[in-house]
């Protein structure tokens, strides 16, 4: 069996593993004052707020998750009034979640906390760094949707 350098992917593995235990570093999910979002209303209202209304139909297809994980969330998030059920804008037979605008407020709000965290994170850095490391991480994701044949829309 390899060693970890022996094989630059086990860096990345270890790497990677140590990022998502760092996260509540830069994207903290308990600031005071509440108001914060978990961390699947945050991603689903993402995804909702650059498509625009979303079935549980799109959002499974989105997110390869079955229907009942996605009802389940988006249930939690109608309770919070984050989202709103409307009815399809194209003339549709399914019902579509349209983010609210506590929804976009609070998007808004722990996005602002997220990239406070990462500045203070990379204060020291170079622009060209954050830069190209912000680039090195959009190819990384694009290979993974690729993989995954669920591109993620990017502004």
């Amino acid at each position: 069996m390899d060693k970890p350098a022996d094989k630059p992917t086990h860096l990345v593995e270890f790497e990677t593993m140590l990022l998502s235990r760092h996260a509540h570093l830069y994207a903290p999910r308990s600031r005071a004052g509440g108001g914060q979002l978990d961390r699947s209303a945050y991603v689903l209202l993402s995804r909702i707020s650059m498509h625009g209304p979303m079935s549980i139909g799109q959002l499974s297809e989105a997110f390869g998750l079955d229907a009942s994980t996605l009802n389940r969330q988006t249930a939690a998030m109608l309770r919070t009034g984050v989202v709103e059920r409307i009815p399809d804008p194209d003339g549709g037979i399914a019902r579509k979640f349209r983010i609210t605008e506590e929804g976009a407020r609070r998007l808004a709000a722990d996005r602002d906390a997220n990239i406070e965290g990462l500045d203070r994170v990379m204060e020291h850095w170079p622009a060209e760094d954050v830069a190209r490391f912000a680039a090195f991480l959009e190819r990384f994701n694009q290979d993974i949707e690729r993989l995954e044949g669920r591109p993620w829309p990017r502004p």
